[in-house]
């Protein structure tokens, strides 16, 4: 992680980027977590610390700013955001602050920041600084501290109208630095609501938050900061447990020098009805790409679609029926349902009883959710297959997470961690559930969000190289849990940076590494 230039002097700033497992704390934890440090430092000493954190992360990002508003709340996140701006005026910037709080109902921290920024306006005579009931007309940088992980319904009133010129503002080119969270993004689950921030950058204070980096969070956000306020060298009891952690870029795997095909695992892909072979394909390419020794390719129904006996353009890919495949190999794993349509549901019973390690996808995933009579079965030999100590890997997006659970997408998206975690405990398996943010989650494991990834992921085909590529992370011999947290690292990290005006990835680009 890159810190803010050493010419603003010490600070515990770093830009937070992949590669480093980074614990996540809600809103809830949060508070409990900055409850033990305040009683563990002396008074004030937290929202000291975030204040000066914001005021010099506003300089570094906008080091030359004329028209500065600082844009505080009634509550501790609006105290941080007074001390930012006593800060600025103090060396010398011309700051606008308004202010939703009075000094009578405000909390006893927040309230100490007003009387000391009082205390100095009187005693220099200072013009530097200005109250003011309405924003700026115009501003160039902008500190959003109007309601940080406070965020528990609807901005509306003045603070709603003050959102709406921050975006303004920011539409027409000015820095807008969020402490904590956007203000209307939820700490814990990435909603945010209608009314918002959007930030160029967000500076989150003594803990990183899940909902920075999943659902609408990473939109909102913009580059977002941590500053942990001095208390990364000092331990109270239990330092808190964290909600989820931010995925880490996977370790180097080292293959031994007298490794042949056999040792690095087969992957078998299951899928591929008519009219849907590309799925399979995509899939199996994704494995062969990804380290697998060997890939068979069953395509379902393939007597009915004239389906070629090999991939013209990938002929390392072999086809193969079902009948001949031995799914129990020890080092060997499963690709069900790229692509499978109503097929897949012909020899999902087997796939379920034979495999050693599988990944469900797509069709196979709608087969267990559905009301087929079988359905119940195949739910069945999931939870023999956990009793078992074998490996299951479900990849649902969030309208297949939805019939999973008897739910509405609405519903999975605005609660991302916790839906991933009652798939995990109800399929017994491990759950990847795909989207801005990915939750990766299983049964007694803290989940894991992913930090990797972006829109040039939202084409048809991408699901099916993940699920590949989980294919063959499993066929390597890792965990479930491992083999699904690497890959999905990598399957972001492949769609490399957003570029609006490059070409588009389409998923065969992806399955060959971006």
């Amino acid at each position: 992680m890159q810190a803010i230039p050493h010419g603003l002097g010490a600070t515990n700033t770093v830009l937070v980027e992949a590669g480093p497992r980074l614990p996540l704390f809600d809103g809830c934890a949060t508070r409990r977590l900055e409850k033990d440090w305040q009683a563990a430092l002396p008074a004030h000493t937290l929202m000291a610390r975030a204040g000066l954190a914001a005021a010099r992360l506003a300089l570094a990002l906008r080091p030359h700013a004329q028209r500065i508003w600082v844009a505080c709340g009634p509550g501790n996140n609006g105290g941080d955001g007074l001390e930012a701006a006593l800060h600025l005026a103090r060396w010398g910037k011309a700051v606008h602050l308004t202010w939703l709080g009075t000094p009578e109902r405000t909390p006893p921290d927040s309230h100490r920041s007003w009387a000391q920024l009082e205390a100095w306006r009187t005693a220099t005579g200072t013009t530097a600084l200005q109250w003011a009931e309405a924003p700026p007309e115009r501003f160039d940088l902008c500190i959003d501290a109007l309601l940080g992980i406070g965020a528990q319904r609807p901005p509306e009133g003045r603070a709603a109208a003050w959102i709406g010129h921050i975006n303004s503002g920011r539409e027409a080119g000015a820095t807008v630095l969020s402490l904590d969270l956007p203000s209307g993004l939820f700490a814990g689950s990435g909603v945010a609501h209608d009314c918002h921030v959007q930030a160029t950058d967000t500076l989150s204070l003594l803990t990183l938050k899940p909902g920075l980096f999943t659902h609408q969070g990473r939109d909102a956000c913009g580059r977002i900061w941590l500053d942990d306020l001095g208390t990364d060298s000092q331990t109270p009891e239990g330092k808190g447990v964290p909600t989820a952690w931010l995925n880490p870029a996977p370790a180097n795997t080292v293959q031994a020098h007298a490794s042949h095909k056999g040792s690095r695992g087969d992957v078998v892909v299951v899928g591929g009805a008519p009219g849907m072979t590309g799925a399979a394909w995509l899939a199996s390419m994704a494995a062969l790409h990804h380290g697998a020794g060997r890939v068979h390719t069953v395509l379902l129904d393939a007597a009915d679609t004239g389906a070629p006996a090999f991939h013209p353009l990938q002929p390392e890919l072999m086809t193969a029926e079902l009948a001949g495949q031995d799914l129990a190999r020890p080092r060997s794993a499963v690709v069900c349902g790229c692509g499978g349509g109503r097929a897949v549901q012909t020899v999902l019973t087997r796939v379920l009883a034979d495999s050693a390690r599988l990944v469900l996808d797509a069709d196979a995933l709608n087969a267990l959710a559905g009301d087929s009579r079988t359905a119940p079965a195949w739910r069945r030999q999931l939870a023999q297959r956990h009793a078992a100590g074998r490996s299951t890997v479900l990849t649902p997006h969030p309208l297949e997470a939805a019939r999973l659970l008897g739910s509405d997408t609405a519903h999975v998206q605005a609660h991302r961690m916790s839906s991933a975690q009652k798939l995990a405990e109800t399929y017994r398996c491990t759950v990847v559930l795909k989207g801005s943010g990915t939750v990766i989650a299983a049964a007694g494991r803290t989940p894991h969000i992913n930090p990797t990834g972006n829109a040039r992921l939202a084409t048809a085909g991408t699901g099916d190289v993940l699920a590949g590529l989980i294919g063959a992370e499993l066929a390597g011999g890792h965990s479930d849990f491992e083999a699904a947290c690497r890959a999905v690292y990598h399957h972001g990290h492949a769609a490399g940076p957003l570029d609006d005006d490059g070409p588009a990835l389409t998923a065969s680009v992806l399955a060959r590494g971006g």
